[in-house]
């Protein structure tokens, strides 16, 4: 079934972009980036900010806006049974020349899947402007590390802002 990504949360503050690879089902449904209840981006980004959970999606974009981070997914589009980034087929990528030129303060690129790193290599001529760092997925389905392990390592996000 074919899917299609979402507008990048960013502006012209914005120094770090954090990339997934395509919203997953539960996203879609309701239109917002990481909308899986069990998916910890969220609480990782509100933790490192210090600053308590909210589920409203507003308050959720204004935190990355406020401090800097601006959030897409490598796909424009891709076909994909269910949310396993293990099926995608026929992705096409968003637009990342015009995307950097009209959010030149970007600097900084944060990987929050191998997938998005992967996906990312396949389809965007590297910049030579722009670092670039893999972070441990947010979602549910990576149990391999706690939440605090996951926390220690996006603590990196906050030495680039």
């Amino acid at each position: 079934m074919l899917k299609q990504s979402f507008p990048p949360i960013a502006d012209k503050n914005s120094k770090i972009l954090i990339l997934g690879t395509m919203p997953g089902e539960r996203s879609l449904q309701q239109q917002q980036y990481y909308g899986h209840k069990g998916n910890q981006f969220w609480k990782l980004i509100f933790t490192l900010f210090d600053k308590p959970i909210s589920h409203d999606y507003d308050e959720k974009k204004l935190i990355l806006l406020d401090k800097g981070l601006a959030l897409w997914d490598v796909l424009q589009h891709c076909e994909r049974t269910g949310s396993a980034d293990s099926t995608i087929k026929n992705d096409i990528p968003n637009d990342f020349i015009a995307f950097y030129e009209k959010f030149p303060g970007i600097r900084h690129v944060f990987f929050s899947s191998g997938k998005a790193r992967e996906l990312y290599q396949k389809h965007v001529i590297k910049n030579e402007n722009l670092t670039y760092y893999q972070l441990p997925s947010p979602s549910s389905a990576n149990t391999w590390k706690t939440f605090e392990e996951k926390l220690t390592e996006w603590k990196k996000v906050l030495e680039y802002l």
